[in-house]
């Protein structure tokens, strides 16, 4: 709606009401109808006044002559958006979020001297992850199916069709969320963890929820999770082990040594090699499951070597 009409925005005004019909502004935002519905709500509670028409050349108008108050978005405002958005360039090189990047650049005009800069580069920097990125993100504008040969954290080998959801990054991995067509269940995939990716010209089965909630209900289900899991941590490595665990310190002892404590889920490998890695600087004090497979895999690690 504002692409094509820069002159909306001259002197942060709209200069002539323009009705636009919902299906116009879920087509030109690739979005749903509904959810253009429930935008024009939110943007109707913050108090932009926007009024709605019915009939064939019904939609939504903003107000005439309506001014979009500077203290609505101040320019601290505008320079943590940028930020944000270029914070995930660093890790997905959608154009259409560059567009947006674009966009907004050359309507904010009062940005601050970003003080915060986000690189999640480490993820972006694989081609094969980015391709998969690309053609998930389109399947899921397209409600289409996809097949996938996919190997899970314990080496077994699959191939399915899922319906996919949404992509999230999180724990340093891009993961998917779909839904299964053989378990009729949702289900999360590491895309590192997809071997073979290819569509197929099945529709989505069903109308699926929120992608936000199944995503979180998902990660829940995934595996189970193991709480408070306690470290003892040598004082040089307290750094580290709060960056790369995300740990929350507890207290700390009359050595200097630091009591914390992360949480973690069973099926996911990267904290337990995380912890690995520290070498003798942390020890497991509980649970003693954990304190067991750490000790297990230093021994396995120690024969190797020793044969």
């Amino acid at each position: 709606m504002i692409e094509n009409r820069p002159s909306y925005w001259d002197n942060h005004a709209f200069v002539e009401p323009q009705v636009v019909s919902a299906k116009e502004l879920a087509e030109r935002f690739e979005v749903s109808v509904r959810t253009i519905v429930r935008d024009i709500e939110a943007l109707s509670a913050a108090g932009i006044p926007i009024s709605s028409s019915t009939g064939v050349s019904g939609g939504y108008s903003v107000m005439e002559g309506y001014k979009l108050e500077s203290r609505m978005i101040n320019s601290e405002d505008q320079t943590a958006i940028i930020t944000a958005l270029k914070g995930l360039f660093t890790a997905y090189d959608g154009s259409r979020y560059a567009d947006v990047l674009e966009k907004l650049s050359s309507i904010f005009q009062k940005q601050e001297q970003r003080r915060v800069f986000l690189d999640f580069g480490a993820s972006g920097e694989n081609a094969d992850i980015q391709e998969k990125l690309k053609k998930l993100d389109d399947a899921i504008k397209n409600k289409a199916a996809v097949k996938i040969d996919y190997v899970n954290a314990s080496g077994a080998a699959s191939s399915r069709i899922v319906e996919p959801l949404a992509l999230n990054y999180r724990w340093y991995a891009w993961y998917l969320l779909a839904f299964c067509t053989e378990k009729q269940d949702y289900r999360i995939f590491k895309l590192a963890r997809i071997n073979r990716f290819e569509p197929t010209n099945l529709s989505f089965s069903r109308e699926h929820g929120d992608p936000e909630m199944l995503l979180e209900s998902a990660f829940s289900n995934a595996g189970r999770r193991i709480p408070g899991i306690i470290l003892q941590v040598k004082p040089f490595m307290k750094v580290q082990v709060c960056e790369y665990l995300n740990a929350e310190y507890m207290e700390t002892l009359e050595n200097g040594d630091y009591i914390m404590r992360i949480d973690a889920y069973e099926n996911e490998r990267m904290w337990i090699a995380m912890l690995m890695s520290f070498g003798d600087a942390i020890e497991v004090l509980e649970p003693e499951e954990v304190r067991t497979r750490v000790t297990e895999t230093a021994k396995n690690i120690l024969s190797l070597y020793n044969n």
